[in-house]
């Protein structure tokens, strides 16, 4: 009898472990270090437009990973700045915004602060310690660094740090430069990663559909099921989100626009588009209890609703959301057998594009983190 108990015991803790195996979330936190001199034009102008479509790829995987993304943009000693960092977050909407802000301005002379950016992604993005964490930098430009500078950290130091820290450095060139070939490969074999090289301008292309304006309509859309509450400073936040919107919809181009509807649309998306403290799905999805949520935190237009009439509320909201997801949902598919036609079309995949290159390295590394991807490159 006693056996027989430990048999049955065995095969429950079997069951149990099992299921918390299958049931881990993925985790990936990728920062670009990306050159932002004059050269760099054409390729920050095609990671505008392709960062969406990067996250949309990054989501494929199931369950749906949770994505944070940094940013690091760099130049040289004497232009407007050396560098300028982005934390890592899940507010991927911050990070486009970043990059918005992007123009590509000075340099011109050979090597660039390519140390210092490395050297600060490494040391200053706040990674997660994880051990099933996919930590991952790409390192993008065209110019070799300089290694005259005093009191600077040698890519070489930053490279046996990250792996250290087990995060993956891979480097994209961008255009032929024989001084910058032997330098990125050097760092992506010290950092356990993988060197690329694209045309000058990244190669990335952005399709246009004709879903694109029907996305973006319903992308709107889905942005307006949002309802925040909190004190001052949370909802300075939601403000502030908010606005990061609104940019997006005035600056960002149609294509973009609707890569990011589709990402915001998934699950992967949820903590792009919702943020913290948003009622609805605190209140439909969470559990939280709404009687505990001071009247007063609430917007203006809900504080005289009673807590009946705002769970009626509440409840016709996350039902409006989840109707504009689905419809989200079946045009992004459409989209993408549009875009893929596209390609066919022209002869073939853009393997060698930015993008396509970071997917590819992506899909070989974040396996050795149980990340397995078996799907296609999203536009």
């Amino acid at each position: 009898m006693f056996k027989k108990n430990l048999q049955v015991l065995a095969v429950a803790v079997t069951v149990f472990f099992g299921a918390c195996a299958h049931s881990h979330t993925p985790e990936i936190e990728v920062v670009f270090v990306l050159d932002t001199t004059g050269s760099m034009g054409g390729l920050i102008q095609g990671a505008k437009g392709k960062i969406w479509s990067i996250a949309n790829t990054l989501a494929q995987t199931r369950p749906a990973p949770e994505i944070r993304m940094g940013l690091i943009g760099y130049r040289d000693r004497g232009d407007a700045y050396v560098t300028t960092l982005t934390q890592l977050t899940d507010d991927l909407d911050a990070v486009y915004g970043q990059l918005m802000q992007f123009q590509a301005q000075g340099g011109g002379d050979g090597p660039e602060s390519v140390n210092q950016a490395l050297a600060e992604a490494v040391n200053n993005i706040q990674w997660s310690k994880g051990r099933d964490v996919y930590r991952v930098i790409y390192l993008v430009g065209d110019a070799p660094p300089h290694m005259d500078y005093q009191q600077d950290v040698k890519f070489h130091v930053s490279c046996r740090k990250a792996a250290r820290r087990d995060i993956v450095i891979n480097t994209i060139q961008c255009g032929n430069d024989p001084n910058t070939t032997p330098v990125w490969k050097k760092i992506a074999r010290l950092g356990h990663g993988q060197y690329f090289r694209t045309q000058q301008s990244g190669g990335a292309v952005c399709y246009s559909t004709p879903y694109d304006d029907e996305l973006a309509s319903y992308s709107r859309s889905l942005d307006d099921t949002r309802v925040y509450y909190g004190d001052r400073k949370a909802m300075r936040r939601a403000e502030a989100k908010k606005r990061v919107s609104s940019e997006i919809y005035a600056e960002a181009s149609a294509p973009a626009i609707a890569a990011r509807s589709s990402y915001n649309a998934g699950a992967a998306g949820a903590k792009n588009l919702l943020g913290d403290n948003e009622l609805v799905y605190d209140i439909t999805e969470k559990g939280k209890d709404l009687s505990k949520i001071k009247k007063e935190h609430l917007p203006l237009e809900l504080r005289k609703k009673s807590d009946q009439e705002l769970e009626i509320y509440l409840k016709e909201k996350a039902k409006k959301r989840a109707e504009i997801q689905a419809k989200i949902a079946e045009l992004s598919k459409q989209r993408q057998q549009h875009i893929t036609k596209q390609i066919a079309a022209k002869g073939g995949t853009d393997k060698d594009s930015f993008d396509a290159q970071i997917f590819d390295s992506i899909k070989t590394q974040a396996a050795e983190k149980g990340i397995e991807y078996e799907g296609e490159l999203l536009h």
